[in-house]
């Protein structure tokens, strides 16, 4: 409800001033609407600061906003509306009045499964900003804010305005290369932190709190192998406790606070244990410790035993989701190399499994029918996944695509070469995308 609440806009506009209102509002729908274009965002901005301006002014009368903000929903439910295109935008406009407004506010569009923003050159910058100050400092704010749109807003906003102070700063400085070489070394730990953020919360926007505890696990769970469930399962907690609180906070310093002081329990509790670790978290610099974890690859697989399987009175036991999750953490050590989106798919299906089994009339003959199929499909198919993974992440790309194809064309000789080409595009589409540990999760769930 607060898009449309006249006091929290006006009092907005008050404090920060019409510039930098307008400097929040290109940010806000940049982000909102990831997909929409800069023409589209701009004819939105224009809209809300001429609504701002007219109604928030002293004396304005009081049906002024609630008159104008109307005009705006109907300009958005037009047939040639210039504002940014949405799908759920129809089922907004068979709504009236407030219901609309409020629909048609909480719209957003799925993030974009990879930042597009690439930073141009320092020359490049000066000789954009130098052409016309306004329309560079605009452009950037809507290319690098749709970009990063899950970073939470007072992220984006603190990390857009010192790159425009930046640039205006060292484009007319006597030095500009000695000016960006100190400002971009002072803007590293927000530049850090908007690259960080924006890739936990697009995590958690496609996940939810619960998925993203176990996908935080198992991450840990393929770089330390040595470690035990007991001492990654609080990290992960905390990890996704972090995400809930921090990724639509408005809160100036949430996401800073709160993830160095996760940096610092990740690091209190595996740096003795690998060395690797103990490297990452020499720094002084907690969001460049954080960086170098999330980075980290995944440990050779370790020597283990078969993981013991729940039992079904376990799986249907009221900790029934724990011992799931345990053996899922089991099977995440065991195979360092299989990707996110995989272990995630295996998450969403253990809890559809426990909710089909424990609630049937007889769940043993359920889980022991289900029990069969896992050994003879899952096993197999995480073993594959596993070394395609392994192997992407190894060998040079042209070499990857050639064993790829021998092994293909052992496993399918009844293939023809265009069927065999097609099985090779997809599986290396898979692995470009999805083996690496900042894969897009929303697209690789759909190429598991």
């Amino acid at each position: 409800g607060k898009p449309y609440v006249r006091e929290k806009v006006c009092q907005d506009y008050k404090i920060l001033g019409k510039e930098n209102f307008r400097t929040l509002t290109i940010v806000a729908n940049s982000r909102k609407y990831s997909n929409g274009t800069f023409e589209e965002i701009g004819h939105l901005v224009r809209e809300i600061i001429s609504l701002a301006e007219t109604c928030c002014a002293d004396g304005a009368d009081p049906a002024c906003y609630d008159a104008g903000s109307t005009a705006l929903s109907e300009k958005s439910c037009s047939a040639d509306s210039p504002f940014p295109a949405h799908p759920g935008t129809a089922e907004c406009c068979a709504h009236q009045g407030l219901e609309r407004k409020l629909c048609l506010a909480a719209l957003r569009h799925p993030p974009p499964p990879l930042p597009r923003y690439l930073q141009p050159s320092d020359r490049e910058l000066c000789h954009a900003f130098r052409q016309d100050p306004r329309e560079f400092a605009d452009r950037f704010l809507y290319e690098y804010s749709s970009s990063y749109s899950q970073a939470p807003l007072p992220v984006l906003l603190g990390s857009t305005t010192t790159f425009l102070s930046m640039v205006s700063t060292c484009c007319i400085s006597p030095a500009p290369t000695a000016c960006f070489l100190k400002e971009k070394l002072e803007r590293k730990t927000l530049s850090l932190l908007t690259l960080t953020s924006n890739r936990i919360c697009s995590r958690f926007s496609a996940y939810g709190k619960d998925k993203v505890s176990f996908s935080y696990l198992a991450s840990l769970a393929q770089k330390v192998p040595s470690a035990s469930f007991e001492d990654l399962l609080p990290l992960a907690g905390d990890a996704a406790e972090l995400s809930a609180q921090c990724c639509d906070s408005l809160a100036e310093d949430c996401m800073q606070k709160k993830l160095s002081e996760h940096t610092a329990k990740v690091c209190a509790a595996l740096s003795a244990r690998d060395g690797r670790f103990a490297d990452c978290c020499r720094g002084q610099n907690p969001m460049e410790n954080h960086f170098c974890i999330l980075a980290m690859p995944p440990a050779p697989a370790p020597k283990l035993p078969e993981p013991p399987e729940p039992t079904n009175k376990e799986l249907c036991a009221k900790e029934g989701a724990l011992h799931a999750t345990r053996f899922l953490f089991e099977l995440a050590r065991r195979h360092p190399s299989l990707p996110d989106a995989v272990l995630a798919k295996l998450y969403d299906s253990s809890g559809k499994l426990r909710g089909e089994c424990c609630s049937s009339k007889d769940p043993s003959v359920c889980w022991d029918s289900k029990r069969e199929r896992i050994e003879a499909e899952l096993f197999p198919f995480l073993a594959r996944a596993s070394q395609l993974c392994g192997q992407y992440n190894k060998l040079p790309f042209l070499e990857f695509k050639k064993r790829l194809r021998e092994s293909l064309a052992q496993a399918e000789p009844e293939a023809s070469p265009a069927q065999l080409e097609q099985l090779l595009e997809q599986r290396v589409s898979f692995a470009s995308a999805c083996c690496l540990p900042d894969a897009p999760p929303l697209l690789c769930a759909a190429k598991v």
